[in-house]
C-alpha cells in the first residue's frame, strides 16, 4: 500500500485514488479535497483511462461541500519539497495552469485545470463573462480559490487562471462514451444548465450573492460562486431527470 503524501498547499495527508490505467492495471493518484487539487507523479495524467476520469468527476462532486482552502503563494513538491513552478499549457478548450517540480517528480493541478485539460471545462468568452457579471459580480477562482471580480477581470489576478465553466456538451459526450452499456443521456441545453447553475449558487450562498452583487465582499471567508463545482451539481441534477 502506498504511503499518503502531503498536499503541496495545505501540507495535510492527501487521499489516495486508484483508477484504471489506459494500458493495463491501475495507477494511484493523490487528491486534496480541501485544496481541490491533485498530485500527478510524472506522466500519470496521460495514463488515466476514460473511466478513471469519469470517476474522478463523481468524486469531485461528492466532496463539493468540503471547506475550500485558498492556495498560498508557495507550493512545495511533496516528493522533494522544492518550490513548485507555475506553468501553462494549451488544449482545445483553452489555457490551463499547473505547478511543476523542477526535479521532474510531477505536478500539482487544480481539479478545474484537469477538467479543462480533459475537455469537461472550457473558458468563458468575453460576452459570457459580461452577461454573468450582470447577475453575479464576484466568483471564486476554480483553480486557487481566490475571489475574482468579473466586472474588471477576465482571469484570476492571483494565479492568472482563466475563468472557466463546466461544459454540459462535453459532459454529455463523456457520459455517452465512457459508461459502458448505459443509456445515452438526453441532450443538455446549455442555457438550462446556466440557469440551474445560478439557481444552485443562490440557494447555497444566498446572502453572500447579495453582497457580491453590491461589491461588498469583506474577506476571503465569504463564499463567492465557483462556476465549476456549482456546474457539477446542476448537471448531475439534470442527468437524474
Amino acid at each position: 500500500m502506498n504511503t499518503p503524501i502531503n498536499c503541496a498547499c495545505c501540507t495535510t495527508p492527501m487521499h489516495t485514488f486508484r483508477c484504471q490505467n489506459k494500458v493495463d492495471g491501475e495507477i494511484t493518484l493523490d487528491l486534496c479535497f480541501g485544496c481541490q487539487s491533485i498530485w500527478f507523479d510524472q506522466f500519470e495524467s496521460l495514463q488515466m483511462a476514460p473511466s478513471g476520469i469519469l470517476e474522478l468527476f463523481r468524486l469531485i462532486h461528492e466532496h463539493n461541500t468540503t471547506p475550500r482552502h485558498v492556495w498560498g503563494s508557495t507550493l512545495k513538491c511533496p516528493r522533494c519539497e522544492d518550490r513548485l513552478v507555475q506553468s501553462f499549457d494549451l488544449c482545445k478548450n483553452g489555457k490551463f495552469t499547473y505547478y511543476r517540480c523542477t526535479q521532474q517528480h510531477g505536478r500539482f493541478t487544480a481539479f478545474s485545470a484537469l477538467m479543462v485539460e480533459k475537455g469537461f471545462v472550457r473558458q468563458l468568452t468575453v460576452q459570457e463573462i459580461e452577461a454573468l457579471a450582470k447577475q453575479v459580480q464576484v466568483v471564486r477562482c476554480s483553480s486557487c480559490g481566490a475571489p475574482v471580480d468579473i466586472r474588471t477581470q477576465s482571469a484570476c489576478g492571483y494565479c492568472h487562471a482563466p475563468i472557466t465553466i463546466l461544459d454540459p456538451n462535453a459532459v454529455e459526450k463523456a457520459l455517452g462514451q465512457l459508461v459502458e452499456g448505459a443509456k445515452p443521456p438526453k441532450p443538455l441545453d446549455p442555457n438550462i444548465v446556466a440557469d440551474m447553475l445560478l439557481d444552485h449558487a443562490r440557494q447555497k450562498w444566498g446572502a453572500q450573492l447579495t453582497l457580491a452583487k453590491t461589491g461588498q465582499w469583506s474577506s476571503l471567508d465569504d463564499n463567492p460562486v465557483d462556476l465549476v463545482t456549482s456546474g457539477l451539481a446542476a448537471i448531475r441534477a439534470l442527468l437524474k431527470r
